[in-house]
């Protein structure tokens, strides 16, 4: 029977970890042998088809788990209770973004999905006596130990070898890439915001962490009422809100009386918890809860800022003044020039696909204009796979650049990089060959694989902070090239007829 793999507590982390169990349980199913329904058209049978070939391939699963414990495992002593296998890690983290799923549902799975415990290499009889349960919080800590670094070395080893699997024959040479690049949004999890709702946010957050150090036996004099601050405070942004946003007579004078007693109100808050910060040096408070009452009282303090003086005072707000989230303040304000949405709360990701819709090569672009790019993709894809690796490399007019053209033509076969604006005859003749029409026609292929990562968890980001929304980037590519490879490989297996079983 499998000792102790699951986690009570996060403490647990530094203690020994496996790559998987070298002895199994009679009882499980060896994950080489799990056989995956053909006829199903949910979404995970592909996921764990995925799965199941990195575990079978002769080199990968070596080479991954490596990583994982590379960089997991660095600097840890190996004694005490045995932590979570870092292959269950990789499984959950796969499953989690393939099925978009929160981490409610992800518990769920984990504990009574039949197959999902198979590929995890755990008995599929998780209701028995003896067997123990994964923790909602043990499954947000073991993947979260995972960072983009690693994720970007592992999705590398991926799609490199899923080449192999749309081999013609097998053990036959790969074909040169045929790579389209493109971006989308993935928006943050974040309301749309104004001056007054931030505002609103940064105070009921002062509010609330006041609340838990009360609870906890803290001593702050004056906060017997505070649900009466939160209460008033909220009448005021409402009330504000309402006049702000709609019409009617003397509406500039009303708004301006409005908005005066909002940010008196705010103003009053904002000295109470100032003065409650200075009580708190004195006491026993953990420095993180300081700290995280520090940082709502500065972003109350900015916003009344904002609002007097975009309100009050008519000025316009520059860009770089502006926060569109407290609490993903990454958050960037992003307009594509689409109808719907207008506007995108979020970062750009590109992505390079090839022409077996695997993803090659993704980045977060915080910041970074499109047209800046196009060299940086070519030279990690030739840089991954040497010279004349690469047959065609297609963009959208977003990232159009004479001089990055010609320099990657160098280098590349066909790029695909349609001008902007009127064409002179020279380009209108490159432009109208029949090799870039091919190539140019075959490009909006992207966007399909665009909306298939959307449906895969790539669509709005469930995680907290950056070096969550990157590790959410990571987990979502290495989900949607397993399911593409392991939808590949049950085609094949509908075709003969047979169950996927690898080594079967």
């Amino acid at each position: 029977m499998f000792a102790g793999f699951w986690l009570s507590e996060p403490a647990t982390f530094a203690a020994m970890r496996h790559r998987f169990q070298p002895q199994p349980d009679l009882h499980v199913t060896p994950i080489e042998k799990i056989r995956l329904p053909l006829k199903s058209r949910d979404e995970l049978p592909p996921i764990l088809a995925g799965l199941q070939w990195l575990w079978s391939h002769p080199t990968l699963k070596a080479d991954i788990l490596a990583l994982l414990e590379a960089r997991i495992l660095a600097g840890k002593q190996r004694t005490g209770r045995p932590g979570m296998d870092l292959w269950q890690i990789l499984v959950l983290g796969v499953v989690r973004l393939g099925l978009d799923a929160d981490w409610d549902r992800l518990e769920h799975i984990a504990n009574y999905d039949t197959l999902v415990r198979q590929m995890m290499g755990l008995p599929a009889t998780p209701w028995a006596d003896e067997e123990k349960h994964f923790g909602h919080q043990t499954l947000r800590d073991n993947v979260a130990l995972l960072d983009e670094e690693l994720l970007q070395q592992i999705n590398a080893h991926i799609a490199a070898a899923g080449r192999e699997v749309f081999a013609k024959k097998a053990g036959a040479p790969v074909a040169a890439l045929e790579v389209k690049v493109d971006s989308y949004v993935l928006e943050t999890d974040v309301h749309f915001p104004t001056d007054l709702n931030l505002l609103w946010d940064a105070g009921r957050k002062c509010v609330d962490l006041i609340e838990g150090l009360l609870a906890s036996g803290l001593a702050l004099p004056g906060w017997r009422k505070f649900k009466a601050w939160r209460r008033q405070l909220k009448a005021c942004e409402r009330t504000a809100s309402r006049i702000v946003y709609r019409g009617g007579p003397h509406k500039e004078a009303r708004v301006k009386a409005a908005v005066r007693e909002y940010l008196a109100v705010g103003r009053d808050l904002s000295a109470k918890v100032r003065q409650s910060l200075l009580g708190l040096c004195d006491q026993p408070v953990d420095t993180a809860r300081w700290e995280r009452l520090a940082y709502f009282h500065a972003m109350l303090d900015k916003h009344l800022d904002l609002v007097e003086r975009r309100l009050l005072k008519g000025e316009t707000i520059p860009a770089h003044e502006k926060v569109f989230s407290i609490f993903e303040p990454h958050t960037e304000w992003i307009q594509k020039g689409k109808q719907r949405p207008n506007v995108e709360l979020g970062h750009r990701l590109l992505i390079a696909t090839d022409q077996h819709q695997l993803i090659q090569d993704y980045a977060v672009l915080m910041r970074q204009a499109e047209v800046d790019q196009s060299v940086p993709v070519a030279g990690r894809l030739l840089g991954r796979y040497g010279a004349g690796s690469v047959a065609s490399l297609s963009f959208d007019k977003g990232f159009t650049r004479e001089a990055d053209r010609e320099l990657l033509s160098l280098y590349i076969p066909e790029v695909v990089m349609p001008k902007r604006g009127k064409k002179n005859a020279a380009e209108a003749q490159r432009e109208s060959g029949k090799a870039f029409m091919a190539l140019r026609r075959q490009h909006s292929a992207v966007e399909s694989e665009i909306n298939s990562l959307e449906h895969h968890g790539l669509n709005r980001c469930l995680d907290v902070g950056l070096e969550g929304y990157r590790r959410y980037v990571g987990l979502g590519v290495m989900s949607y090239n397993l399911h593409v490879i392991g939808r590949e490989l049950l085609r094949r297996q509908r075709a003969r007829g047979q169950p996927l079983a690898l080594a079967a």
